[in-house]
C-alpha cells in the first residue's frame, strides 16, 4: 500500500525523464502516466490491463495525489491503450534512474537482500541472445533496489 506522500512524490521523480510521445494528442503527462504505473505495480499489478484496471479504481484524492488531469470536474486517468504505448516506447535507463531515486528517498534500511533473475520470453537482444533480468530485493521492506539486464553465460 502507497502512502499519501509516496503517491504526491511520484510524479516528481519522473519530470525529467524526456516523453517519447509525439505532442499531438496527449491528454496526460508522462509523469502522471509512470507514476500510476509505479503505485500498480509496487501494489502486485501485472500487465498493462491490471495497471488500468487499478488505475480506473483510484478515488478522487489518488487520482489528485497522483496529479492526474481534471476534465470536466472530475480527475481522469489514462486508458489501457496510453500506459501500453507510453511504458514499451520510454526510456528504461531514464525510468531506473528516476525509480531509484524515489527508492533511496522512501527504502526502509534492509538487513538482507535477495538477488533473483528471469529469463524474458520472446525477447532477443542485438545479438540473438535471449535477455535475462536480475533484481536485488529487500528481505524486509520487499522493495526492489535494482533490475538491471544481463548477458547470459555462455
Amino acid at each position: 500500500m502507497l502512502t499519501a506522500e509516496q503517491m504526491r512524490s511520484l510524479p516528481q521523480f519522473f519530470a525529467d525523464i524526456p516523453d517519447p510521445r509525439r505532442k499531438q494528442g496527449q491528454r496526460h503527462s508522462l509523469a502522471t502516466i509512470l507514476a500510476i504505473a509505479t503505485g500498480a505495480i509496487l501494489c502486485g499489478m501485472e500487465g498493462y490491463k491490471a495497471i488500468s484496471g487499478w488505475a480506473q479504481d483510484l478515488g478522487p484524492k489518488a487520482r489528485e495525489r497522483f496529479a492526474c488531469r481534471r476534465r470536466n470536474g472530475v480527475r481522469q486517468v489514462p486508458s489501457c491503450t496510453t500506459f501500453r504505448e507510453t511504458l514499451i516506447r520510454v526510456d528504461p535507463d531514464c525510468l531506473d534512474r528516476a525509480l531509484q531515486g524515489w527508492n533511496a528517498q522512501f527504502a526502509e534500511e534492509d538487513e538482507g537482500l535477495a538477488i533473483d533473475g528471469k529469463t524474458m520470453c520472446n525477447a532477443i537482444d542485438e545479438e540473438g541472445r535471449q535477455v535475462h533480468i536480475m533484481d536485488v530485493v529487500g528481505h524486509e521492506s520487499g522493495l526492489c533496489h535494482t533490475q538491471k539486464k544481463s548477458l547470459p553465460c555462455r
